[in-house]
């Protein structure tokens, strides 16, 4: 039984907690099988298969198919193993943010470098300002 989350009304946001853990326990082991360079080429010759091998669920699946990152969250992945995956395509970690972001990589970098996001919208539901 989970226990009361006061953090789960930031908008926008996943928090990993021991619930998200062991719903993607699974798909974050996937993610770091991919440390080892022949899983990675196991992986790159056919992803659908070597994703086959993993009792993930079919979302969990579909989700690092489409390198829906941002669903990979939701289905309890951990930003830090799903960066495995994204190493394995070539992508840097600011790549893999900004599309999480629906911006380009230029423009989460300038976005970035300017500060970050601001704090309105992103405060608990209820939060005083």
């Amino acid at each position: 039984m989970s226990l009361n989350k006061p953090y789960t009304d930031v908008p926008g946001t996943t928090i990993f907690d021991a619930d998200q853990s062991r719903k993607g326990y699974h798909l974050n082991q996937f993610c770091m099988s991919l440390m080892k360079a022949e899983n990675r080429e196991r992986f790159r010759a056919d992803e659908r298969a070597y994703l086959d091998e993993w009792p993930m669920t079919e979302a969990q699946k579909q989700a690092v198919l489409a390198r829906d990152l941002n669903r990979c969250l939701e289905l309890g992945g951990n930003i830090y193993f799903l960066a495995k995956v994204g190493a394995t395509d070539g992508r840097s970690f600011q790549y893999m943010a900004a599309s999480m972001t629906g911006m380009s990589q230029e423009e989460y970098a300038a976005m970035m470098l300017a500060g970050g996001r601001g704090i309105e919208g992103n405060r608990r539901t209820g939060e005083k300002k």
